[in-house]
């Protein structure tokens, strides 16, 4: 058995085996890596190795968690990194056996997402000013987020070559550095046409040039200046529902599913790995379903 001498070593040694064996983003690898450091900083006030780190000690570090009020979610999530650690540990045979394998997330229950309708995203395009340096881009980052269905790290991240505004759609590289090819509206293209235009008059800073939407200083957005985006126009437009820019992903599904799209479509356009991720919009549909039933089936005709 390999001995672990310097802890630093073998986490730097595992982010690269996220990146480049697993193929994991960079905002993955960070999550990974920060889940780590928290049961590291458990072990260490209990003045105990990674090696100490057996199934009772860890669901004690799970408690704390819990008592901490870290939600069912997050807690799901660190188990998930915290076992693939430990099978990454076991493989370079730095551990005998892995303590993870009886280590069971908590119960989730589905998540209903808030959902805009076309009339409540209209309100807030119309509350852009169009007057404002940034009154055009934020038009097309509304309308390319609704009308692709984007992340909003796949908004940050889409560059000019991904672009193809001619035949109506982008290539997004979404999870995992996985790339999909998804649609884009009419509305949308001509947005980030007039967008474009006034891009070309950025001081754009070195080695941002490929980056679609920039800051007035000619920097890449973040995703957290979008969150403020977004809020900011939800507000204008009088809108109560708790909003963020994956709301206008929710939307998105939501509309095409009520509108006959296969489920099968909307699951590559999104970018899930697995169907029932999308299964998830199916609820949101109730209203139109109880409409169909009462319009079409036999028993409810007069």
């Amino acid at each position: 058995m390999r001995a672990i001498n310097d802890i630093s070593v073998i986490l730097d040694a595992y982010e690269g085996y996220l990146m480049l064996e697993k193929g994991l983003s960079e905002n993955t690898v960070v999550s990974y890596r920060s889940d780590i450091d928290k049961l590291l900083r458990f072990l260490a006030d209990k003045k105990m190795m990674i090696r100490d780190a057996g199934p009772e000690v860890l669901h004690e570090f799970l408690a704390a968690l819990h008592d901490l009020g870290i939600a069912s979610s997050s807690q799901a999530r660190i188990i998930s990194g915290l076992k693939s650690f430990f099978r990454y540990l076991k493989m370079e045979d730095y551990i005998a056996d892995n303590p993870t394998l009886l280590l069971d997330a908590p119960r989730l229950g589905r998540h209903l997402p808030e959902v805009l309708s076309v009339e409540e995203i209209d309100r807030m395009i119309a509350c852009i000013d169009l007057s404002t340096a940034e009154g055009q881009r934020n038009r097309a980052i509304v309308e390319t987020l609704y009308s692709c269905g984007l992340r909003v790290s796949e908004l940050v991240g889409l560059t000019l070559s991904s672009l193809f505004l001619e035949e109506r759609y982008v290539i997004v590289r979404g999870k995992g550095s996985k790339e999909r090819m998804v649609p884009v509206s009419d509305t949308a293209v001509e947005e980030i046409r007039l967008y474009m235009q006034q891009r070309a008059s950025l001081d754009i800073k070195p080695g941002e040039e490929s980056i679609l939407f920039l800051n007035r200083r000619g920097r890449r957005l973040t995703r957290v200046m979008v969150f403020y985006i977004i809020k900011r126009l939800c507000e204008l437009a009088g809108i109560r529902k708790v909003i963020s820019p994956h709301s206008l992903r929710h939307s998105f599904a939501t509309h095409l599913l009520e509108g006959g799209a296969n489920l099968r479509a909307i699951q590559q356009m999104l970018g899930h790995e697995s169907i029932a991720t999308t299964e998830i919009y199916l609820h949101l549909d109730r209203s139109m379903l109880r409409r169909e039933i009462l319009l079409h089936h036999p028993r409810n005709r007069s």
